[in-house]
């Protein structure tokens, strides 16, 4: 089926008629979306040739979707398309498996200037051992707080990057890294944990 394109289709018409098997709609939504959503990813992932690879397995996720007819989203594809390349961004984070880095203001590593310098076998351990517990205490967080945490800390974005990326305001961004830390700091002192 083919249909004759105009600017003012909406994006729902265009996902209908994709699901009807004109691929020139699906081309149309990405021309018209492209831009937005590759400039979010490189924001996050700070390296072209990364952003052009997450781009694609993107809108490999969203061919899958549509052709599966999971996409229920009506009047709303831009934002999900965002969400599907920023769980993207923040899966490619959790697979390289970095380290938090917590800068000071002078740029130096908080995790090596508390002790972490030595390099004997024991205290090697004992830093991978509170790295690997400071992780799953993460997991822990509830999702939005987990999420800013991860972008700041390990995506090393700043808080208006952040506050675009997830849709919310700066003040909210900020406020949900603070209850993040208050709730981190909990945790580890209910469980009686030394992690440093």
């Amino acid at each position: 089926m083919k249909t004759t394109y105009c600017v003012g289709m909406t994006d729902f018409e265009l996902v209908k008629d994709y699901q009807k098997g004109d691929i020139e709609a699906l081309n149309i939504l990405i021309q018209r979306h492209k831009k937005r959503i590759f400039t979010s990813i490189i924001i996050l992932v700070k390296d072209q040739y990364l952003a052009e690879d997450i781009f694609q397995e993107t809108f490999v996720k969203v061919i899958d979707s549509l052709k599966s007819n999971v996409y229920k989203e009506e009047g709303k594809f831009l934002p999900w398309v965002m969400r599907i390349s920023h769980n993207l961004c923040i899966d490619y984070f959790r697979k390289i498996k970095r380290k938090p880095v917590i800068v000071d203001s002078e740029g130096n590593d908080i995790l090596e200037s508390i002790g972490f310098l030595d390099k004997n076998v024991e205290d090697i351990l004992i830093r991978e051992q509170n790295i690997l517990t400071l992780k799953q205490l993460i997991k822990l967080l509830p999702d939005e707080q987990r999420e800013v945490l991860v972008l700041r800390h390990y995506a090393e974005l700043s808080f208006k990057e952040i506050a675009e990326m997830t849709g919310v305001s700066i003040n909210t961004a900020l406020g949900r890294m603070r209850y993040a830390l208050i709730n981190l700091r909990k945790m580890i002192e209910e469980q009686k944990l030394q992690l440093f």
